[in-house]
């Protein structure tokens, strides 16, 4: 009889501790964050100066190339 009681123990607590039904509210505003914060830094590089001239340079050799 203990002994089933401590295996029927140990069982709910393997599942207590391994049971993840979904983020919590604030993993999913951690996450958020993130990904906001990845887009925005996503977008100062691509609307760079740099990224806008080497993209434009890239499409003009490549429509400047003759095929022959």
């Amino acid at each position: 009889m203990y002994i089933r009681w401590i295996r029927d123990m140990q069982t709910r607590i393997m599942i207590a501790a391994t049971d993840e039904d979904g983020m919590s509210t604030a993993e999913y505003a951690i996450g958020t964050i993130a990904a906001a914060a990845f887009g925005a830094i996503l977008y100062t590089v691509v609307t760079g100066d740099n990224i806008v001239s080497s993209l434009t340079g890239i499409i003009t050799k490549a429509l400047d190339t003759a095929v022959g």
